[in-house]
């Protein structure tokens, strides 16, 4: 069979002939040559129009002008003075406009340009000096801190009406979470909130205790959350709970020996590597004296309900009654594991000069998660390493004035510094490499809330604390100081409340704020900043359904009879879907008629004879009272008088035959015997 039977055959024609191969190597040779050629006609075009003519420097020729009619430039020698004008070219000198950057960047090379020419003013030149440009910037920048700050745009988020005391941000930074003094957590959502701002999920998980820290987990799927109980708590991304800390054993006296926290918490935060682990400290065993009068004065037995020691009445002076001066005996910070939330993982227990136990205020896990710092309040800050529990690391016994709570211990990103917001109004820089004194000290920052924060900016050169002022008087203030050299470079008036919670999230480059009039603030930069606020101010505001809205007050009677309860309501969704199926209610009301008639109705002004007559036909009232004897009170004069069919099928009807009841018993009497004894 030949080639064209198989065509033929197989429907195609070409059968059997060898494919066709290319050589792309001379395909993309050929294609480099056409677009050089074409690169020096433009190129040699330009040069005719811009520059015809271009005056020689020759001694014996000055001033005369010498027409350039080839695409190579004319130089000078170095000895054209003595020897006359040399007209070969020279790399070291050219003339005519610059060549494109590629141009360029070839000819050095040894290359040839590949392509069309680059426009006008996009050569080498241009090309230099937007690079120039954008390095000048970025080292104005660099330079200058204060231009990385994102307070351009801000938007409110409206918490409550008592103070925000805590914040956290997931590390995506998609969520926000807040609590405060009205001990509600509420979260939002960025990207699923709209304009109108509102939080997607509002929930008391501590019932009736203040809420003082808020954090996400490293890997963001968990919630921190420390409030005035003793027992913190673990709730996930849509606040509910996953794990409730145990609560220690507060009879016994060594507080090592208990299983979790005896007394309020202060703060908590989680393990920056470790995602199931985290921190807390708290009022461990605080026991007071009970008093009584005698004697001897003023003396004092000790509560504890211990069988297995008796403790002698002590005698103290007033003055240690009048400063309320008690018999302390533990305050520690713990480490929790989620995976055994029945005990405790370590205990760290701080303790001041003399050897007793102090409170710490707040806790703090280092960058690299080695180290856990605590403050005190005897001004102190401790910072021993996560697996050494016994004794400190670090240990500065007078960091702050003692008496005064501070609020917050921040570690830089390098992890070099460590800043701490004091109670006694200041806010000091320390290197972790020379613990002594302090590197910088910046004071006049009112400070009257245990848990106002300080936080690092995302390039390690900035500090930013808020300042305490009264409700009203003054505008609460985010304060921007310098790393290096504490300086003051800039502040923002953020309400007339005290600022107290801040955030500056490395990845949105955004700056959360609370208040202490129960907002929360965000600040951001239509260009600098990322994703977070910019996603929801750009939706506008949902219109509310009407079925959604609540038409009676329902009144919940949990222990009233059966008989007496009210049906309560289902959820709006089922019954819109319920309603649809009753054809009553989903049968469309008819629109009122105004002209003179529409849809089979009569129009209220209607003036034509038909809408009259069925005007007049629809105020007979007669009423028939049996619609037998209405129907029936024709029958006869129908039968008489036919008009309709039946003189249409006169000749053809056929007569009706019906049974007679005596038919029927002849029928019967036909039957067999049989059947009738069957029967």
């Amino acid at each position: 069979m030949t080639d064209p039977d198989v065509g033929a055959i197989m429907g195609f024609s070409g059968f059997g002939k060898k494919a066709r191969t290319f050589d792309l190597e001379a395909i993309f040779e050929q294609t480099r040559r056409t677009a050089i050629e074409r690169s020096r006609k433009v190129l040699e075009e330009e040069r005719s129009v811009e520059r015809p003519y271009e005056p020689t420097s020759c001694a014996g020729r000055s001033g005369s002008p010498s027409r350039k009619g080839h695409t190579g430039d004319s130089t000078r020698s170095p000895g054209d003075s003595e020897s006359g004008c040399d007209d070969t070219d020279n790399e070291s000198e050219k003339s005519g406009p610059t060549l494109p950057s590629q141009m360029c960047r070839l000819d050095v090379e040894g290359e040839s340009p590949v392509g069309p020419p680059l426009p006008l003013g996009y050569g080498k030149q241009q090309c230099e000096t937007d690079e120039e440009d954008d390095e000048e910037e970025e080292d104005d920048e660099d330079e200058n801190p204060l231009k990385r700050i994102p307070d351009s745009h801000e938007i409110t988020l409206t918490h409550g009406k008592k103070t925000v005391s805590a914040l956290g941000l997931d590390p995506s930074g998609a969520r926000l979470v807040s609590g405060g003094y009205d001990y509600e957590v509420k979260l939002w959502d960025f990207a699923g909130m709209d304009a109108s701002l509102q939080a997607f999920r509002s929930l008391q998980p501590c019932e009736c205790h203040q809420i003082k820290s808020l954090q996400y987990s490293s890997t963001g799927d968990v919630i921190l959350c420390v409030a005035g109980s003793a027992q913190a708590k673990v709730l996930d991304r849509d606040g509910f709970q996953v794990m409730e800390c145990v609560k220690g054993d507060q009879y016994i006296v060594d507080q090592a020996k208990t299983k979790g926290h005896t007394a309020m918490l202060n703060s908590g935060v989680w393990h920056p590597k470790i995602k199931e682990e985290f921190v807390t400290c708290s009022n461990d065993g605080m026991w007071t004296l009970s008093a009584r009068s005698g004697e001897r004065g003023l003396e004092f037995g000790q509560l504890l309900p211990d069988a297995g020691l008796r403790w002698k009445h002590r005698q103290l002076d007033a003055k240690a009654l009048i400063d309320g001066r008690s018999t302390q005996f533990s305050r520690t910070v713990r480490t929790w594991d989620m995976n055994t939330e029945k005990k405790h993982k370590s205990i760290f227990k701080p303790r001041s000069v003399q050897g007793k136990r102090v409170i710490p205020t707040t806790c703090v896990y280092s960058r690299d998660g080695k180290l856990i710092a605590a403050a005190c309040q005897d001004g102190s800050i401790q910072i021993w390493d996560r697996n050494l529990n016994v004794h400190t690391k670090f240990h500065n016994r007078q960091a702050h004035v003692p008496g005064s709570d501070t609020s917050c211990l921040s570690f830089s990103y390098d992890g070099n510094t460590l800043a701490s917001r004091g109670g006694d109004d200041t806010i000091k820089s320390w290197d972790m490499r020379n613990f002594r004194n302090p590197l910088n000290v910046a004071s006049g920052l009112p400070n009257i809330f245990p848990m106002t924060d300080c936080c690092f900016s995302p390039d390690d050169k900035l500090l930013v604390t808020g300042t305490s002022v009264k409700r009203g008087q003054e505008n609460g203030k985010l304060v921007f100081f310098h790393r290096e050299t504490f300086q003051k470079l800039y502040e923002i008036e953020v309400t007339d409340a005290s600022v107290i919670r801040c955030l500056w999230h490395p990845k949105l480059n955004q700056i959360m704020v609370g208040t202490g009039n129960g907002l929360a603030k965000v600040y951001y930069h239509p260009v600098k900043s990322q994703r977070g606020a910019k996603l929801c101010v750009v939706k506008t505001k949902r219109k509310a359904k009407q079925s959604q809205t609540v038409t009676q007050e329902y009144v919940i009677t949990p222990h009233a009879l059966p008989m007496f309860r009210e049906p309560r309501q289902k959820s709006t969704r089922k019954q819109l879907e319920k309603d649809r199926l009753d054809p009553v209610k989903s049968h469309k009301p008819e629109p009122p008629v105004s002209g003179p008639g529409r849809g089979g109705r009569v129009g209220t002004h209607g003036g034509t004879l038909s809408s009259f007559i069925v005007k007049n036909i629809a105020l007979d009232k007669t009423d028939d009272s049996n619609p037998r004897e209405a129907i029936l009170r024709h029958a006869k004069e129908a039968e008489q008088n036919p008009y309709w069919v039946a003189p249409a099928y006169v000749k053809t009807q056929p007569h009706a035959v019906f049974a007679t009841p005596e038919a029927e018993e002849e029928v019967e009497d036909d039957e067999p015997e049989w059947k009738k004894r069957k029967l």
